[in-house]
């Protein structure tokens, strides 16, 4: 077994449960995507949102698509003065042989790419 994690992050515009759920999904599907991932590859997410998204849970967007069997948790994003707002993160465990690690393709969506530019093409 080989575990890998995949990060992403993506913004929204406006604190809303539609929003959150559907920022979290195309993040998610991006990650999936990007690294061809099939839902069972997933062993954990872990998500974080910044203090002003409280609407829902962005796990909810995961259990929508298909990730039933992964332990989904989401936690609050430590405050820094200044830093981006309305952003939700995510660290996606993998189980898989086929990715390594410097094959992995993180997703950084809409705003959020300036949080690692380094790493978009």
């Amino acid at each position: 077994m080989s575990i890998i994690s995949i990060r992403g992050a993506i913004t929204t515009e406006h604190n809303s449960k539609e929003e959150i759920l559907e920022a979290s999904k195309e993040m998610l599907e991006a990650i999936m995507d990007a690294n061809q991932l099939k839902t069972d590859d997933i062993i954990q997410i872990l998500f974080t949102a910044t203090r002003d998204l409280d609407a829902v849970y962005p796990a909810v967007a995961a259990r929508a698509i298909g990730i039933t069997s992964a332990a989904l948790m989401c936690a609050q994003e430590m405050y820094v003065e200044g830093s981006l707002t309305q952003c939700i993160r995510v660290a996606v465990l993998v189980d898989t042989q086929a990715l390594h690690k410097n094959n992995i393709k993180h997703q950084y969506l809409r705003k959020a790419r300036v949080l690692r530019a380094d790493l978009m093409e």
